[in-house]
């Protein structure tokens, strides 16, 4: 069993940024692919950004150019540093892991974009 937890939610003004850090708790088995993902009430949970152990990067494309999720694999962590945030950003922002058998997901953290 793999223990996702993310922190750095919060509420932001428009412009604003904020950063999200995630850690998975240390397994016998690799953590391959990484990724941030959000989730509004009524609407189906998305991607927004995932990378891989190596380090390839993919983007949704509304937050191209806006966010960039990089990685640290000694700690198994990763971080969503979201800049120019917009309204529509708002969200429960949840993290994933996938060490090659199973999906792997934490509780989830809110950002709120609001003036």
């Amino acid at each position: 069993q793999v223990q996702v937890v993310e922190s750095g939610g919060g509420l932001v003004q428009p412009g604003g940024s904020l950063r999200l850090s995630c850690a998975a708790s240390a397994t016998i088995f690799i953590i391959n692919d990484m990724g941030w993902y959000r989730q509004v009430p009524g609407k189906q949970r998305e991607l927004v950004a995932d990378i891989t152990r190596g380090g390839s990067t993919s983007y949704a494309d509304s937050v191209k150019g806006r966010f960039t999720i990089t990685r640290d694999n000694a700690k198994n962590m990763i971080f969503l540093q979201m800049n120019s945030l917009k309204p529509e950003d708002t969200a429960i922002y949840y993290c994933n892991a996938n060490n090659g058998f199973a999906n792997y997901w934490g509780q989830g953290t809110q950002v709120t974009v609001s003036s």
